[in-house]
C-alpha cells in the first residue's frame, strides 16, 4: 500500500510529504541518592508515537471525504495508517487514531487539512 489510509470511499488518502513523527519512550525512573537511577520501561508498548499530517490545497470534495473519515473513527476506533520505513521494505502499516484535526478553507474551492494522528497497539 502506497503512504497514506484508506477513506469511507475507499480511496487512498496521501498526506503531504512534510509529515512529522514524534516518539517519546514511557519510562518509570527510580531515584536512590547520589544521582543513581534506575529506569525501566513502562508497559511492553512504552513508546507513544504520534504523527502530524496535513493535506494541502486539495479540492473540497477531497477534503469533506477526509474530514467525513476522522469523524466517523470519533477518535476512538483505529485505522490503518502507513508509513515510510526504510527498515521494512520501504513502508510500514500501523494502527492510528485521529485525535485532532482542523480544516482551513482557503482561497476558492481548495481547502487544508491538518490532522494529529496517535499511534495505538491494538488489533
Amino acid at each position: 500500500m502506497a503512504i497514506g489510509f484508506t477513506d469511507l470511499t475507499s480511496t487512498v488518502r496521501r498526506p503531504d510529504k512534510n509529515m512529522s513523527a514524534q516518539s517519546q519512550p514511557k519510562v518509570r525512573i527510580t531515584d536512590f541518592g547520589d544521582g543513581y537511577q534506575q529506569r525501566t520501561a513502562a508497559g511492553i508498548n512504552n513508546l507513544d508515537q504520534s504523527y502530524s499530517v496535513s493535506f494541502s490545497n486539495r479540492t473540497k470534495e477531497e477534503i469533506d471525504d477526509i474530514v467525513a473519515f476522522f469523524v466517523s473513527k470519533g477518535g476512538v476506533t483505529n485505522f490503518t495508517f502507513t508509513i515510510p520505513d526504510s527498515n521494512n521494505s520501504g513502508e510500514t502499516a500501523i494502527k492510528v487514531i485521529c485525535a485532532s484535526w482542523t480544516q482551513i478553507y482557503k482561497v476558492g474551492d481548495f481547502y487544508n487539512c491538518s490532522a494529529s494522528f496517535k499511534r495505538v497497539y491494538e488489533s
